[in-house]
């Protein structure tokens, strides 16, 4: 009796299996923002391009099975067939004719989802300076004079560039329902265009593992109205914290989960300094070095590079 029960429950496996697939946040397949959507379009289309190969595949290997099975004996047997244009025809052209329409397909959308091209729109877009650290994310608002610390607040409908570099090891920078991720790398910048196509609050993750932290390196993306963010940011620049030498110096040391931090005031040219930092690139492009953005080390290196350059 037991020898008959376990097969089917073996067969019914599968359905519990999607019941607990009904759980997932298909995110990327539900976006909220036009970028997300043409991603999202690209790769159903890919999809159903795939589809014409393998659905008529499936078909045939079953429909084939049957009617040439053994106890068929009305199939025609031919044991001298070698060749056929049609099926010839029709196996290289139909894959042919994928290729050409999926490679035109990618050429287009490559260069319409550069993540380096700005987004088509009337509105100017807000900038956010993204820079990766162990294990949080720092953002600073350059137009604002803001920054903070894994949150981010934009207008819905308006464009966000987003300029991204690392002070730590390499990170990925990934809001999946807006479409898009974006390797942070020290020494080098990196550009996003995003828009929010409605109001919400999305989660924001490193898409690339990056320590013992990384399950707790996410972040906040709040979309709001152009008044919330208005006020949000009258609410920023009246937070009791400044993101100073020493601050920033605490902030860029390891630790995990941290929690929203919000300041009022921050260095001007802060993120390129952190750029150049790496690339030994000193005074001679921001200067900041010598206002002390990244300590008295920072200034001596400075100090030295804009020496050896006049000499």
């Amino acid at each position: 009796m037991s020898k008959k029960r376990y097969p089917r429950l073996f067969g019914i496996l599968p359905f519990f299996g999607m019941l607990f697939l009904s759980g997932c946040d298909w995110t990327l397949l539900n976006p909220k923002g036009q970028v997300g959507i043409d991603e999202r379009n690209l790769i159903l289309l890919a999809f159903a391009l795939m589809l014409t190969v393998v659905i008529p595949v499936i078909v045939m290997a079953l429909l084939f099975a049957w009617r040439y099975r053994a106890s068929n004996r009305n199939a025609t047997y031919a044991p001298e067939w070698a060749h056929s244009t049609k099926i010839e025809a029709v196996v290289w052209g139909v894959p042919l004719i994928i290729i050409a329409v999926l490679g035109y397909v990618t050429y287009v959308s490559t260069h319409h989802l550069d993540p380096y091209r700005p987004l088509d729109s009337d509105v100017k877009p807000v900038r956010i300076q993204v820079v990766a650290l162990d294990w949080k994310w720092l953002f600073i608002y350059p137009d604002q004079g803001i920054a903070t610390v894994n949150k981010i607040v934009f207008p819905a409908h308006t464009p966000v560039a987003f300029e991204i570099t690392s002070d730590a090891v390499m990170n990925s920078f990934f809001i999946p329902a807006l479409g898009g991720q974006i390797y942070a790398m020290a020494g080098m910048q990196t550009k996003l265009h995003l828009i929010a196509n409605q109001e919400g609050d999305f989660q924001g993750i490193s898409a690339n593992y990056s320590g013992a932290g990384f399950t707790g390196m996410s972040f906040q993306a709040q979309a709001t109205t152009q008044a919330a963010f208005d006020s949000w940011v009258n609410e920023v620049k009246n937070s009791p914290k400044a993101l100073d030498s020493a601050e920033y110096t605490a902030l860029a040391k390891p630790s995990e989960k941290n929690p929203v931090a919000l300041y009022a005031s921050v260095p001007p040219n802060l993120f390129h300094t952190i750029i150049d930092k790496y690339e030994g690139m000193g005074a001679g492009h921001h200067g900041m070095h010598e206002k002390g953005v990244l300590g008295q080390e920072g200034k001596e290196v400075s100090e030295n590079s804009a020496a050896g350059a006049e000499e």
